[in-house]
């Protein structure tokens, strides 16, 4: 996402790496928690909710302009990749409506779905299909600027290649857990954690084997449709119970 060589040893990497992931990862999980759980009704809440989601995507531009004195990039996908992980990415959608079509359908109660988009309007299909839009095309990009670049390449200063993709990818379903099993049982939210902990194991590898953000945004964005059309049936044709 960024270019230029770093200029600092690799001790003082290291340590600026590990002061990085601790300024950035607690804190969407610290913004769910107190903006959907806490007091969500408060406008503090939705204050502190946003200053975390603009924390998130503006300390990794920050830290690399300023600390670390590195240019930006378009993240060029020099390396390919798109066929591959595209691929990936209908293979799990296709998986993730199997599992809703054959479990989900019992596990999952559209009235709390619905009750919760009723709260945000997206029980409205204009502001549904808007919604799915931007978390599709804009927001799949985001997670991938901050939880595959700015996290994967911080904790490739510190550990192994193998033990990067697990830890991006535990920091990246985190926030997700406390977001799912304040609405879902937490049977589901184990279900939906696990897929989502694959998930982002797959795009960290996809960033780490192919050097750019975009062909894991391929392999996001299409799972995404699979997610925002279950959610698009929950809330709209499921069976109240």
């Amino acid at each position: 996402m960024f270019k230029g060589g770093n200029p600092y040893p690799a001790a003082m990497i290291g340590n600026k790496s590990l002061l990085a992931l601790v300024l950035l990862l607690p804190v969407p999980s610290l913004g769910i928690w107190v903006g959907m759980i806490l007091i969500p009704d408060h406008w503090i809440g939705k204050v502190l909710f946003f200053c975390a989601k603009a924390w998130l995507f503006l300390l990794p531009l920050v830290w690399r302009l300023r600390v670390e004195h590195r240019g930006l990039s378009w993240s060029r996908p020099s390396q390919g990749g798109f066929a591959v992980a595209g691929g990936i990415g209908l293979g799990i959608a296709v998986i993730i409506c199997a599992v809703y079509l054959t479990l989900g359908q019992r596990l999952i109660d559209p009235t709390t779905v619905q009750a919760m988009g009723a709260s945000t309007r997206l029980n409205e299909p204009m502001v549904y299909g808007v919604g799915a839009l931007y978390w599709i095309t804009v927001n799949s990009v985001l997670e991938e600027y901050v939880w595959r670049w700015f996290v994967v390449e911080k904790f490739q200063d510190l550990i192994s290649s193998r033990m990067v993709i697990v830890a991006s990818a535990l920091g990246f379903t985190l926030h997700h857990v406390i977001a799912m099993q304040h609405f879902l049982s937490w049977f589901v939210t184990l279900i939906a954690a696990t897929g989502i902990f694959i998930g982002g194991a797959i795009w960290s590898w996809c960033y780490i084997r192919y050097q750019s953000i975009w062909p894991g945004y391929l392999s996001h964005a299409v799972v995404d449709m699979a997610v925002f059309g279950i959610g698009y049936h929950l809330m709209f044709f499921a069976p109240l119970n």
